[in-house]
């Protein structure tokens, strides 16, 4: 930035590098619109006004011009997609800031992991800013591929584009003032440290926020939400692919309580990405909801944008990066121009840039020991019966939360059996970052199988393998060929693989572009619909149900874990 031309041009006496004429401006200031032109010289807009010289001119007949949108909470590897055809997705949308947590690739690959996403960000028109992953691995309670100390989150700390400590998942370690959990809070005081915190309440709750943690993304209903906003956390609203808070939570959002309220999007599927859209289909359902158009895109740029104490953005005023998109009707937010850093990035869903070779990088990293179906039966406690009481894992729909449930399982030959009548499946974890053996074996209601497995390497947050299936010879053969694929999602039945979406890069990601990947998994996923009556989104479910940092029921690779 040239900040002599900046003042030169704001006065009015150098024309602008590029004029927006006519414009509806949505100031997320004071919540108003205001007609005019805004003049922008380089990456900065330079002033709102009756501007008229410019070396490019583009009249926007009217149509609305707000800031560029701000994904304040998301882990990009959800979305399958290298970091570059990430941004070929989002950035047409409208999202033109991510913060994210690469604790996903990080349980793989450690720092080599978060340095691969932070160099590919370089290369691109969409500012990704990172928070250093403080729950590499997650708990103790599994295992990972790598391990991130207060050393290294020092180390993150100062790397320019990582502006605070990720979500701090390991509640139960603030609790118990377990001192690595506390080192690396200590370490990144004076920075933004996010929150996970899914039903904490009372002291409790007063105990997590005074370590200096300041937000959640984990509430699932009004009462949790509310007491964490008067106790001065920020509302991270999430509605991602299976984690969708907005219904529930809106009602919170008041002319009193708005400005600590912001949209995230958490976990997105590159299918949805596709057919929905990011931040912006979380705007686009608020106000579907009733919310105020102004208000919701205030969620979905300045309130993220003052939390993260991200100054330069957010708004459209002097002095501001020039992250804008217009918008021709308000009230479906159908974005038509997206310019990033005073560049035409995007039009009509279309990016306008194109991408460096992307080659292949951080692949071959699926190591299991050779598995058998015996490997993967579940033992009674006696084998002289035919049923006995077992904890079972009970899917809520729409959360990523889980019910424990006890109760009679059938027996045979002193194996536990998948039951399909009641809808009772088996769940396997097989670890697979250092080939250990170690295999995890329980049961699960609510997934709808009637016959076949799904196997997935993506498992949050170690990314061990995870399937469920109606038998043990599917579950082997679904494993097998994510062995084979290093990496991926897999539906099989009858012995067979009828669909598989391979996911070499760290076993989490495709290099693949948005509609190719999309393609095959819609594949995949209409694959998987024809072994019974799933629930939509049946691999997020299942990624999700390794994860032991949320109630009330997992499986990992070590066995159960009840919170």
């Amino acid at each position: 930035m040239n900040l002599k031309n900046l003042i030169s041009v704001a006065r009015g006496e150098t024309p602008a590098s590029l004029l927006l004429k006519n414009a509806r401006i949505i100031n997320t200031f004071v919540g108003e619109i205001e007609q005019g032109n805004v003049a922008i010289c380089g990456d900065r807009i330079a002033g709102i006004g009756d501007y008229d010289k410019a070396k490019e001119i583009i009249d926007l007949q009217g149509d609305y011009l707000a800031p560029g949108l701000i994904n304040g909470h998301t882990h990009i590897e959800s979305s399958m997609l290298h970091p570059a055809r990430y941004a070929q997705a989002v950035v047409p949308r409208g999202t033109l800031t991510v913060v994210t947590d690469l604790h996903e690739i990080a349980n793989v690959c450690g720092l080599k992991g978060i340095k691969f996403v932070m160099d590919w960000a370089q290369k691109l028109p969409l500012d990704m800013l990172f928070m250093a992953p403080s729950c590499v691995p997650a708990t103790t309670l599994e295992t990972s591929g790598a391990q991130i100390g207060t050393e290294e989150v020092k180390g993150l700390l100062t790397s320019p584009n990582v502006i605070g400590l990720g979500e701090v998942m390991n509640f139960p370690g603030v609790l118990s003032g377990d001192e690595k959990v506390l080192s690396k809070i200590i370490a990144s005081q004076g920075s933004v440290i996010d929150g996970h915190a899914p039903g904490l309440k009372g002291k409790e709750l007063n105990a997590y926020i005074a370590a200096g943690i300041f937000s959640d993304h984990e509430c699932t209903v009004v009462e949790e939400g509310r007491e964490k906003l008067k106790k001065g956390m920020y509302l991270m609203i999430r509605e991602g692919s299976s984690e969708k808070n907005l219904d529930a939570l809106l009602p919170l959002v008041t002319d009193n309580t708005y400005k600590r309220c912001l949209f995230v999007v958490d976990d997105c599927s590159c299918s949805d990405l596709l057919h929905e859209g990011d931040i912006d289909a979380v705007v686009r359902k608020a106000i579907s909801k009733g919310l105020e158009p102004i208000r919701a895109l205030q969620m979905a740029t300045i309130n993220a944008a003052v939390y993260f104490r991200l100054y330069d953005r957010g708004a459209i005023a002097p002095g501001y990066l020039a992250n804008l998109v217009t918008i021709p009707d308000l009230s479906k937010l159908e974005i038509d121009m997206v310019f990033y850093k005073g560049k035409l990035v995007a039009r009509q869903g279309r990016p306008l840039f194109s991408l460096p070779y992307i080659q292949p990088e951080l692949t071959h990293t699926i190591y299991i020991k050779p598995l058998t179906t015996e490997l993967l039966s579940l033992r009674a406690k006696q084998s002289n019966l035919t049923e006995e009481t077992s904890p079972i894992i009970e899917i809520i729909p729409g959360q990523i939360a889980t019910k424990k449930r006890v109760e009679k399982v059938k027996v045979v030959d002193g194996m536990i059996m998948p039951d399909l009548e009641k809808d009772i499946l088996k769940l396997v974890v097989v670890e697979r970052h250092k080939a250990s053996g170690n295999i995890g074996l329980g049961l699960v209601e609510g997934f709808g199988l009637k016959q076949g497995a799904l196997a997935s390497s993506v498992a949050h947050d170690s990314h061990n393998i995870i399937a469920v299936g109606a038998n043990d010879f599917d579950i082997l053969k679904a494993i097998k060929e994510i062995e084979r694929l290093q990496g991926g999602l897999v539906a099989c039945a009858n012995h067979k693989v009828l669909a598989f979406l391979p996911l070499p890069v760290a076993g989490l990601l495709s290099p693949e572009p948005l509609e190719v990947v999309v393609a095959q998994f819609e594949k995949l996923e209409k694959g998987a619909a024809s072994l019974g009556n799933l629930p939509p989104a049946p691999f997020s479910i299942l990624s999700f149900l390794a994860l032991p940092v949320i109630p009330e029921l997992r499986l990992t690779d070590l066995g159960l874990v009840s919170l």
